[in-house]
């Protein structure tokens, strides 16, 4: 299990580094794709099978797919059609679809092994627990990063949108 924990701590730091000097940001949604799955692993091996179910359905599915989305739909001008084109070369895609087969194969061996048993110490976090810590005594910072996000969607919306020039009532 500490050999699973090592190759995914490296796979997410990897993958980590893809990010941040990924030129492309598709590139770079890849390589966070790979690395929050990596994290998720590192989750599982550290015996919090529930946190690193979140990270996947939440952080890896949801969200990734949303950054996705957003990156596409962006207008990013006339250079973006030049290199849309680009990024769908297979060499662009060796980098993550090698650390994706090393996840595999770790997730594989873990399964196969069955060595879910002898997880790396430490306290179960149960759904329950998680509950019990957000909403007791961090009820306070969970409303507060609430209204922050809140307040990032407020401005994203006011920044991303085009600039029309006013209409008056009759739609001329």
């Amino acid at each position: 299990m500490e050999l699973a924990f090592y190759l995914s701590g490296l796979v997410a730091v990897l993958a980590t580094v893809g990010v941040i000097t990924g030129k492309n940001p598709v590139h770079a949604v890849v390589y966070l794709i790979v690395s929050l799955i990596a994290v998720a692993l590192v989750f599982f091996a550290l015996g919090a099978p529930f946190a690193g179910a979140l990270e996947i359905i939440v952080y890896a599915g949801a969200i990734m797919v949303l950054f996705v989305f957003v990156v596409m739909m962006l207008n990013l001008g006339p250079d973006a059609d030049s290199d849309s084109a680009g990024w769908r070369h297979p060499r662009h895609w060796v980098g993550p679809s090698i650390l994706a087969v090393i996840l595999l194969a770790v997730l594989v061996t873990l399964l196969i092994r069955g060595d879910m048993a002898q997880v790396i110490a430490g306290d179960l976090l149960t759904a329950r627990s998680v509950a019990l810590t957000l909403f007791g005594p961090w009820l306070m910072v969970v409303e507060l990063s609430g209204l922050l996000l809140l307040g990032a969607l407020i401005a994203a919306s006011h920044v991303g949108r085009r600039s029309n020039p006013l209409r008056n009532r009759s739609g001329h």
